[in-house]
């Protein structure tokens, strides 16, 4: 900017020297007015400011996914610290531990076949994961891409769990079991493209997915009865916000920063609240069959109870694979 002005000085007072009819004012008039306009031009092109679009879709930075790995490092801090707090019984009201050894037997185990099924759904859906990974053509109607495979494998999922949480529920198999391995088999399906990742990266994940959901059962057996069912209507808006994340997420690359934004919020994010919706979801089960009538009908089902803390298991399971696929931060480059 400097030399241009410079410039503009030098070739004015050039003029003027084979001119002389140009006076001294004239070149004090030229001089300011071109100074002026270059200052004018060049501040122009040096304050150009960058529009909202370009910033949120500029290349993401190397520290993109700090926020969401320290999200997941406090809530870790956090849980250790609650299991802590609650396992030396420092919490001051009577926890779900305590109360247990007043139930009566049909308590213990309407929660132990509650349990029993929860552990079965997982097998179920692995089972059906590795069949479908092999089965080649399963393993493309399953990975198609774009909005409409997206509804297709959500509407498979809610249609299966309504359908099964609507049979009333039989001890000897029937109508439900059926509906419930259905359900666990479709999920299995449609988390099967995850297997790509390989077996011992999913052996991992796995290992610590069966360690998250231990600890987050044992914060909530620890707490007061009533600790973590306050928390369903924050959960709930948390939950919202990691749904519409991930839709979006699915129509804009990771490598921008909005983007990494959105993919922070469905993994990180999602991570952290769907621990904290295991959280809830346990105490909500042990709640629900020390309250339940032994005579009730409809009777107590084990496996409508089970299905909330085996998506929240599924969900935990699925975003430790993805943090692992990354290399445990950001995305590989």
């Amino acid at each position: 900017m400097l030399a241009s002005q410079v410039g503009v000085l030098c070739r004015s007072s050039a003029r003027n020297l084979f001119h002389p009819q140009v006076g001294f004012r004239s070149n004090i008039v030229t001089h300011t007015r071109n100074a002026a306009r270059s200052t004018q031009i060049g501040g122009r092109v040096g304050t150009k400011q960058t529009s909202l679009k370009e910033k949120l879709m500029a290349p993401v930075g190397n520290n993109a996914f700090g926020i969401g790995r320290g999200v997941v490092a406090g809530s870790a801090a956090l849980g250790i610290g609650a299991l802590c707090f609650y396992g030396l019984g420092m919490g001051g009201d009577v926890g779900v531990r305590e109360k247990s050894l007043m139930w009566p037997q049909y308590v213990k185990d309407r929660i132990k076949t509650t349990y029993l099924y929860f552990g079965g759904s997982l097998c179920v859906s692995a089972a059906a994961a590795t069949a479908v990974f092999r089965t080649p053509a399963l393993l493309r109607l399953v990975s198609y891409q774009g909005f409409m495979g997206m509804l297709v494998s959500l509407g498979a999922m809610v249609g299966t769990s309504v359908l099964c949480q609507s049979i009333p529920y039989t001890e000897n198999f029937g109508a439900k079991q059926l509906a419930w391995i259905l359900h666990s088999a479709t999920v299995g399906a449609v988390i099967a493209p995850l297997c790509v990742l390989g077996g011992p990266l999913l052996t991992r994940a796995a290992m610590y997915t069966a360690g998250v959901v231990g600890g987050l059962s044992s914060i909530a057996v620890c707490a007061p009865s009533e600790k973590f069912l306050n928390w369903g209507a924050p959960l709930g808006m948390g939950f919202g916000l990691v749904f519409v994340s991930s839709l979006a997420g699915a129509f804009l690359p990771p490598t921008t920063v909005l983007g990494a934004g959105l993919y922070s919020i469905s993994v990180y994010g999602g991570l952290a609240i769907f621990s904290g919706l295991m959280l809830y979801d346990t105490q909500k089960v042990m709640k629900k069959a020390e309250l339940t009538p032994y005579y009730s009908n409809p009777p107590f089902d084990p496996i409508n109870s089970c299905m909330s803390i085996y998506m929240d298991a599924i969900n935990i399971f699925i975003r430790i694979a993805m943090i692992l696929a990354n290399g445990g931060g950001g995305r590989k480059k």
